[in-house]
């Protein structure tokens, strides 16, 4: 499972907030509904918050293994 856990921690840090990416940075409420929710969001999207955030990959999400994950 990949969690986001890491990117509150990372914006909590920051000078940002869920208001300035959704008002600011053109970042969409149901795309913080997916990270809060630990669903799928794109490439694309890890990549303008590392931009946001100035941050690395790891500093947004990780991956936990889970007896949820879909079998291989």
């Amino acid at each position: 499972m990949i969690s986001y856990a890491r990117f509150w921690e990372t914006l909590r840090a920051s000078r940002e907030s869920t208001y300035t990416l959704i008002n600011r940075h053109r970042i969409s409420s149901s795309t913080l509904d997916k990270l809060r929710n630990n669903r799928p969001v794109n490439t694309t999207t890890i990549n303008d918050l590392c931009r946001i955030l100035n941050c690395r990959v790891e500093d947004v999400m990780e991956y936990i293994p889970s007896d949820q994950d879909q079998p291989l």
